[in-house]
């Protein structure tokens, strides 16, 4: 299989729609400047002013995403030890743009993925923190998310659809690592609340250490260890000081690699237009490899 490409955005976003949003919705912020940041999958972000960000959905499907957002990290941000972009406010549909978009606070730092002289060793400790804090019981009606948090088995298909884009020789060791992971004892107690979506695109790092997370559309409850594949994508040389801080459990850090394996695939999958996300799915699966 080939890589495929970002998906179109479904409806056209610009600094003009934004500034008539803003200016419609929250006249006290009208006067500040508008700049574009940067545009995902799901999601387009404006800086506004020096403090602030903007962000639209850019498809109906990431619609859910941000309305998840906009309700459950003002429960959960409160409580976590690093930043999180806390809603401050909930534009509605207005000026010809048809959904609901969050103003949110701007987080200091660059995106671990792009950023250099990064110390591992701190970065692990400080998210191995952040999670221990944010993965606690869920309540009833915690958002649902069929592709995040879920048992192994259900990337099982997907993921071997996507071994074709290693070479013969990793695709003959992650199976093998996969299937190990598959037979571990699946995750079995109440769901745990997870970011969903935690690769080094959406951890920030400034001065050399994590400074915030963002981007939670995928936060949802589950199995704990879809989040900890970042111990692979991200901290693959400080891995034991992660575990030291978190916690270790062998049922636990089998299905972590697995979800390594399958979020590292998954990018690999959905990176023609993006060599960034390239970039992340290789070093994953290699870390899954090397430290096989």
């Amino acid at each position: 299989m080939d890589p495929s490409d970002t998906p179109p955005a479904e409806v056209g976003i610009d600094v003009a729609l934004v500034r008539a949003l803003v200016g419609s919705q929250f006249s006290h912020l009208a006067s500040m400047p508008i700049t574009h940041l940067s545009s995902g999958w799901d999601n387009v972000s404006f800086r506004l002013g020096s403090e602030r960000l903007v962000r639209l959905p850019r498809r109906q499907i990431a619609v859910p995403l941000i309305e998840h957002e906009a309700r459950w990290l003002r429960v959960l941000g409160p409580a976590l030890p690093l930043p999180v972009p806390v809603p401050e406010h909930v534009g509605r549909p207005d000026e010809g743009y048809p959904w609901p978009w969050l103003i949110v606070p701007y987080l200091k730092g660059t995106p671990a993925a792009v950023a250099g002289g990064i110390d591992h060793v701190a970065c692990a400790r400080l998210l191995a923190s952040f999670l221990l804090a944010l993965h606690r019981p869920a309540p009833s009606d915690h958002p649902r998310n069929p592709h995040r948090g879920t048992p192994l088995s259900v990337r099982d298909a997907a993921l071997r659809q996507r071994l074709p884009l290693l070479d013969r020789h990793d695709r003959d060791v992650v199976t093998r690592l996969w299937e190990g992971s598959l037979a571990a004892p699946e995750h079995d107690d109440e769901p745990i609340w997870i970011h969903g979506d935690l690769h080094p695109l959406n951890v920030l790092v400034d001065q050399g250490v994590v400074s915030g997370v963002i981007d939670f559309g995928d936060i949802t409850a589950g199995d704990p260890a879809t989040d900890l594949a970042i111990v692979w994508s991200l901290l693959s040389s400080a891995q034991e000081q992660f575990w030291s801080v978190y916690g270790d459990d062998e049922a636990l850090r089998l299905r972590a690699r697995g979800w390594a394996i399958a979020l590292g695939l998954a990018y690999l999958a959905n990176s023609a237009d993006n060599p960034v996300m390239e970039t992340i799915g290789r070093v994953t699966i290699d870390a899954v490899i090397a430290h096989s």
